[in-house]
């Protein structure tokens, strides 16, 4: 597969969805930045190395405001006012709203929570031999975790799964992830609204619609949407990734299994190389030059999509040895999984939560744990934003 000249996305196929890194390493040996087409967006650049990501990610000189490249668009759908697509000074006014609420304090009295709804989806799969693990724990925990610390009542998943997943552009086309995403904030309207006539409640969304700060200030309605699609979908589908990637990567290789399982004590560092070998997210959401900006000493004219690769950061040898190798026992301080900067996932102390305890649970409920599938039988989601599997089939 060529890597020279401008990278054509939609021609990489089913091998490239599966096992991406392999071609990623090529192009970062030819340099860290590459210009690319991209099915949806056009012309897009590619940061493909460890120390150019970061610094992409913490440049303060780019945006994540798409207003930035449609400069005539006076209004934004109200599930975009959001801090992942906002630039200081709004980021920092909405990130430090949403952080007075969500506390670490929160986070961490949501543990027997989470233990108990793991060990439920344990007790629902320990009279069969065989499931989906995606279906059966990785999907329904976080799923359940989410809804229950915002307040939403429980969703038809399936429904809301694939409207997710259409609203991130897992989709066949633009009007479908548009038809998706007004569907979502049109319903996230609706909860904020019955939850404002329904006077105080001690779930996150409705601290958030409560929430001011010294000077008075309070997230506005469309805010409130935009956090809440921010949090109920960020907060679900990278934690479904982390724990099916992670499983996927232990089954792959049985001595890191075999470790873990000899000493527990080491599953928060596995976790972490979970996290940085075969991360939730395989880019981050797109930043945009304001202006001429070097990029990796190149100069780029304003108004380019700049999208940087985590995936092919976190495999840069220059920062970590032997990349392709599974090592929960590496040193992977400085992984990009959450990304970096200001933008740095808020949720990251909830997902490692939720990973620890569903994996430490599983692999003392299941000794027996083995992949149901042959590499070539696994599939893997399409689209350039998540990286995880359609199903994950196990023996237990």
């Amino acid at each position: 597969m060529s890597v020279t000249g401008i990278v054509d996305l939609s021609a990489l196929g089913r091998e490239f969805v599966a096992d991406p890194f392999a071609f990623y390493a090529r192009l970062r040996e030819q340099g860290p930045l590459h210009r690319a087409n991209s099915p949806l967006q056009g012309d897009i650049w590619l940061v493909v190395g460890y120390e150019e990501a970061r610094a992409v990610l913490a440049d303060p000189r780019l945006s994540k405001d798409w207003r930035t490249v449609v400069p005539d668009t006076q209004e934004i759908p109200s599930i975009s006012a959001n801090m992942l697509e906002s630039d200081v000074p709004v980021h920092t006014r909405l990130r430090k709203l949403v952080a007075r609420e969500f506390t670490s304090r929160r986070i961490e009295a949501l543990r027997p929570r989470v233990q108990e709804i793991t060990d439920r989806l344990l007790d629902e799969m320990a009279p069969r031999t065989s499931a989906d693990l995606i279906e059966a724990l990785a999907f329904p925990l976080p799923m359940t975790v989410i809804c229950e610390l915002l307040g939403v009542p429980d969703l038809d998943r399936e429904t809301f799964s694939t409207l997710s997943r259409k609203a991130i552009g897992e989709s066949d086309g633009y009007d479908d992830g548009a038809a998706a995403t007004d569907l979502l904030s049109r319903y996230l309207a609706e909860l904020i609204e019955d939850k404002r006539r329904g006077g105080p409640q001690p779930d996150l969304l409705s601290a958030l619609i409560r929430a001011r700060d010294d000077d008075g200030d309070q997230l506005s309605a469309a805010e409130l949407v935009g956090m809440a699609f921010l949090l109920l979908v960020a907060g679900h589908e990278t934690t479904v990734n982390l724990i099916a990637n992670g499983v996927l990567a232990l089954l792959r290789h049985p001595d890191q299994l075999a470790a873990l399982r000899a000493d527990p004590g080491l599953m928060p560092g596995a976790i972490e190389e979970m996290l940085r070998y075969d991360g939730p997210l395989e880019n981050a959401t797109f930043r945009f030059t304001r202006e001429p900006t070097e990029i990796a000493g190149r100069l780029l004219p304003a108004g380019q999509l700049i999208a940087v690769v985590l995936a092919a950061g976190d495999r840069d040898p220059g920062r970590f040895p032997s990349p392709d190798t599974f090592d929960i026992r590496r040193e992977t301080q400085g992984h990009l999984a959450f990304g970096h900067g200001i933008h740095y996932c808020l949720g990251a102390p909830l997902a490692r939560m939720e990973g620890q305890i569903a994996l430490t649970s599983l692999l003392a409920r299941c000794p027996g744990l083995t992949l149901d599938a042959t590499p070539d039988e696994l599939t893997w989601r399409s689209g350039h934003l998540m990286r995880g599997l359609q199903r994950l089939p196990v023996r237990f």
